[in-house]
């Protein structure tokens, strides 16, 4: 035990040292490097002047030799230590066009290998950034989709003669113009998700009313965010009374995307479960949602929840943009919660677990 503590001490100190040298060592110092040009030029010029003074040599050939010599090193150095920018100045032009994928490819230790290192790390945040934007952009459009179908249908069947323009029917179109807004805000905190800088407005509710409310809502969209009016939606919740604790608007983005990504591959007149189980913490929650149609790959059960990741079956047919699922991970992240496809003898079977109140879990 002595000699490895020995043997680490004296490996800390080589390290301290070595590191204490770095101003000194060229080939990680910028300012050693153009010290060091410095110290070969002068000596070049020191030598050739020996050397005239102990030949024949003019003096004036020998100031031109040490000219020519200085500037040949000079060149060297200079083009080592400005080639690292070149290729940052037009990375950083391919930047301004658009192009966040360019990268520094510089194998140095000095200050410009640290340099290029940053930029590298700069430039894969601004790729991210832009990238971010872009599925944001997208992810809006999805989301918006279901509630300006809801109203849509209203406001044509009121057009139409087919409903009356009633308050009942009214405060319907009003739910979903409010919803609309609610959704708009929500979606723009996406833009903070990974962060995790996002807030949950949590509370404890009621499961059956309000997973009621979900699928009424989703009977209503048929036909309008997507062309298939012959699946029966069913809901089943055990024990009646059950209750949760959760973003209850956070959570109806999960089940609204969940059951129109379930409805999509159902069969013709095909059945959608949606299942609520109470979990193991108190006021925790296990929702399954399934469907009859051809299932999830195993090989492709992680890949549909990426940001626009599509299993292998749905890319032939009309299986959506690929955001539904990845949005419905983002939602049940934020609880701390989990997602996945499950084994189902039939079709697929996504499970949602969230893990209901801490203080309540305190409290027991």
């Amino acid at each position: 035990m002595g000699l490895r503590a020995a043997a680490h001490r004296g490996r800390a100190l080589c390290g301290r040292a070595w590191e204490g040298l770095r101003p000194l060592d060229p080939n990680r110092s910028v300012k050693a490097a153009l010290g060091a040009l410095v110290i070969a030029t002068v000596a070049i010029t020191t030598l050739l002047t020996l050397v005239a003074f102990h030949s024949a040599i003019e003096l004036r050939v020998i100031a031109l030799l040490a000219v020519i010599a200085s500037l040949l090193v000079t060149q060297f150095v200079a083009h080592g230590l400005a080639a690292p920018l070149d290729e940052m100045t037009d990375a950083a032009r391919s930047m301004a066009r658009g192009d966040y994928t360019r990268r520094v490819h510089v194998d140095r230790r000095d200050e410009l290998g640290e340099l290029a290192a940053t930029f590298n790390r700069m430039a894969a945040d601004l790729e991210a950034a832009d990238r971010h934007r872009k599925e944001l952009v997208a992810n809006v459009s999805h989301e918006l989709r279901t509630p300006i179908a809801a109203l849509r249908a209203v406001l044509e069947n009121v057009v139409d003669g087919v409903s009356r323009a009633d308050p009942v029917t009214m405060e319907t179109a009003l739910e979903q113009t409010e919803r609309l807004g609610r959704l708009v805000e929500h979606l723009l905190d996406l833009s903070r998700l990974d962060n995790g800088v996002v807030p949950l407005r949590v509370r404890r509710f009621e499961v059956w009313p309000y997973l009621a409310g979900v699928l009424k809502e989703a009977n209503m969209t048929k036909g309008q965010g997507h062309a298939r009016t012959d699946v029966h939606l069913h809901l089943d919740v055990s024990p009646a009374g059950l209750s949760a604790y959760a973003d209850t608007e956070r959570l109806h983005q999960v089940v609204a995307n969940l059951i129109d990504n379930a409805v999509k591959h159902s069969p013709p007149h095909g059945r959608v479960t949606v299942r609520a189980r109470a979990g193991r913490a108190p006021l925790s929650l296990a929702l399954e949602v399934l469907d009859e149609g051809p299932g999830i790959p195993e090989a492709d059960r992680e890949r549909v929840f990426e940001r626009f990741g599509r299993s292998a079956s749905a890319e032939s047919g009309d299986g959506g943009t690929g955001l539904g699922l990845a949005i419905a991970r983002w939602a049940v992240d934020l609880h701390g919660g989990r997602i996945r496809v499950a084994e189902s003898p039939r079709g697929c079977r996504i499970l949602v677990t969230l893990p209901g109140d801490p203080a309540a879990m305190e409290l027991t």
